[in-house]
Formats: structure tokens, C-alpha cells, sequence
């Protein structure tokens, strides 16, 4: 499967009113603010937050918001160490990643306990049951568990990769039914110094493209495939389907012709075609559902050639039954974001959260 840039793309904003976003949590503390990193929600009850909060001297606190009723109450909880992502299976038992390793809770969030023999820098883990497991982050480094986490075997597969393993990350992963794909990128460090200090250079370099590294597999994990691409931006974020398709963000940097791409993939064949983009919408998450044809995508509006601008843009969602014709549903006014994730057990039932300490919910 190689995303490849492509035209061509359809966007409609029709009335939408059956179903909208509204804010069900928001950070009101005046001498602090809430960054969420991620969200979960294995049932329709059961939901948890993680981030950190930071002071007016710049201190971070690591937290944990937690909810039993569907989002309609959330109890904050410390963390001793700051979440980077979660996974969680149906029946309450999660997975935490930070930055020193990987820790385990039975309690849907309520404890944690720190996995005595983890891999550090980590960025992501996807179990597919309790024992077996996948864990992909920073220096080329990929695991996988088959006793729930006692043991991580480094994943051989990754080593094919191109380039030098300090330059390359394994940022997501996703599995639908037996499909799977671990993505990545080589980026290696620019010769001189910021692009303010060199604006042509920058100009120019917006142009280069780098390395996007995808690991496969279409037998839940017996067989895996290497492949890579060249891409002007990074394959963020990918989610798969069980009816052999699949999703996949491309986001890029300042001033280049867009913010984001969004590609749909046939995972029988491994094609891809544009799905998504457009110049005043940065998408940031995108999510397809097992329980219904239903896709969303997430992000925020953009003003102009910098898209990740100090001040947040209006959170913008949109879905689609095709992943061709795309709707823009009605959001809240007051949600802003740089940044923004989808979290949910199914289609009817999904939350969205903000690096803005906001969550909201899909109202039908």
C-alpha cells in the first residue's frame, strides 16, 4: 500500500441537524490549562483522558479525567508519569504509554501499574487480546507481546526500513480484522539553523519530501511486509476497517499548498485515492467504524499559510458513508483546538477531544 498524491476530492456543507457536537468537558481553571493527548472509550460508559496540566510557572502535572455515566461527569485523577497515548480492549483492561515505558490497568483507568519490563520511547501499543500485543515509537524501535506484556520481542520486519534509526519513528498503529499497518518516517536533521533564521532555505526544504515507512500485515501479525514511499509530509494516522478498507492522514508543515490529505484505501489491493483536503482544513484524527459504513474526520480552520498557528482554529468535524462526499456537522461554537482525536465503541456512540482541554460528544 503506497499513499500517493493525488487529485480530486468532494466536499459538501449541508444542514445537518439531526446530529451535532456539543461540550460535555471543559477546562475552566483561569491560572492553568488541560492539554488532553489522547482519549478512550472501550464502552459507552466508560471513558478516559489522559494529559497534563500546566501551571502559570510552566510546571506540567500529569492527569487522568475519568467517567463512568457517558461523559456526563469526569473526576480527575493524578498520574505519576505524563500519557503519551492509551489502548483499551472492551472489557476495561488498558494500556498507557509514556515516555519511560508502558503501564497496565484492570480498572478501566482507575489504577495504573507500570510494566516492569517495557521498552522506552514508545509512542503507541495496540493489543489485539490480552496476551498479544504491538508497541512502535522513536529510533526504529517495534515490539510485539505474546504474554501480555512480560516479554517484548523486537519486531525484525522494522529493521528493513530505510534510513538511520535515530531519524526514524514509528508513530500509529491500527488493525481491521487480520489487516494491520504500523507507519512511520525517516526524517533526518537539516543542515543550518531555524526556518526564521533562513527563509528561503525554509521556502525551499517545504519542498523536500521524506521518507514514509508502512509495516503490513493481512494475517493478524504472523506475516509482516515492509514498504516505503516518498511523501512530502508524514502519515500520521491510519485506521482500518473490517470490510478491507482503510483510511489514511498525511498532514504537512507550514506554507505548503495544503494542511492535511486524507486517502481511502483498498486494503485487498493495496490502492489509494484522495478522499480529503482542503486548504482551510487541517485535519488531525480520522476514524472509520466496524459497526456501521460511517467515516469522520477531525480537525481545526486554518487562516492562511500557516496552518499550526500558537492560536487554535474552530474545531471542524465531518463524515461521510462513502469516503467520497464528506459533511460538515455542527460543532459547538466555543470548541477550539490545534489538535483534536476521535474516541468510541461504535458509530453512534463517540467523543471528541481537544489539546484545549475540551471533550464533546456526538448528539443524535
Amino acid at each position: 500500500m503506497v499513499l500517493a498524491l493525488t487529485a480530486g476530492s468532494f466536499f459538501a456543507i449541508p444542514a445537518f441537524a439531526e446530529e451535532h457536537w456539543d461540550i460535555q468537558y471543559r477546562y475552566r481553571q483561569t491560572d492553568s490549562s488541560l492539554t488532553l493527548n489522547d482519549l478512550v472509550f472501550p464502552d459507552e460508559k466508560h471513558g478516559v483522558a489522559c494529559g497534563f496540566v500546566t501551571d502559570r510557572k510552566d510546571k506540567d502535572r500529569p492527569v487522568a479525567l475519568l467517567t463512568s455515566d457517558g461523559g456526563t461527569n469526569w473526576t480527575e485523577t493524578q498520574l505519576k508519569e505524563t500519557c503519551l497515548s492509551m489502548f483499551f480492549l472492551p472489557d476495561g483492561s488498558g494500556w498507557m504509554v509514556t515516555d519511560t515505558g508502558i503501564w497496565t490497568t484492570e480498572e478501566t483507568g482507575r489504577t495504573w501499574i507500570k510494566q516492569k519490563t517495557s521498552p522506552a520511547n514508545l509512542l503507541r501499543v495496540w493489543f489485539l487480546d490480552r496476551q498479544h500485543g504491538y508497541a512502535a515509537g522513536r529510533q526504529k524501535k517495534v515490539f510485539e507481546t505474546k504474554d501480555a506484556g512480560v516479554t517484548w520481542t523486537p519486531l525484525t520486519v522494522a529493521d528493513n526500513a530505510p534510513g538511520d534509526p535515530l531519524y526514524t519513528t514509528f508513530g500509529d498503529i491500527a488493525f481491521g480484522g487480520s489487516n494491520g499497518i504500523i507507519s512511520g518516517w525517516n526524517i533526518p536533521p537539516r543542515r543550518g539553523g531555524p526556518d526564521w533564521m533562513e527563509p528561503d532555505r525554509a521556502q525551499a526544504d517545504k519542498q523536500v519530501p521524506h521518507v514514509a515507512i508502512l509495516l503490513e500485515t493481512k494475517t493478524g501479525g504472523e506475516k509482516w511486509i515492509a514498504a516505503n514511499t516518498s511523501l512530502f509530509g508524514q502519515i500520521t494516522r491510519t485506521s482500518l476497517s473490517q470490510r478491507n478498507t482503510g483510511l489514511g492522514l498525511v498532514e504537512f508543515k507550514d506554507q505548503f499548498d495544503y494542511p492535511s490529505e486524507v486517502y481511502r484505501i483498498d486494503l485487498t489491493t493495496g490502492s489509494n485515492e484522495l478522499a480529503f483536503r482542503a486548504k482551510d482544513r487541517a485535519i488531525t484524527d480520522i476514524r472509520l467504524f466496524s459497526d456501521s459504513q460511517r467515516a469522520l474526520l477531525v480537525g481545526y480552520e486554518t487562516s492562511g499559510p500557516v496552518y499550526r498557528s500558537p492560536i487554535p482554529g474552530k474545531l471542524k468535524v465531518l463524515t461521510s458513508d462513502d469516503l467520497v462526499k464528506w459533511t460538515e456537522m455542527p460543532v459547538d461554537y466555543r470548541a477550539v483546538a490545534h489538535s483534536a482525536l476521535i474516541a468510541g465503541p461504535d458509530s453512534k456512540n463517540v467523543w471528541i477531544a481537544t489539546d484545549t482541554g475540551m471533550i464533546l460528544k456526538l448528539v443524535q
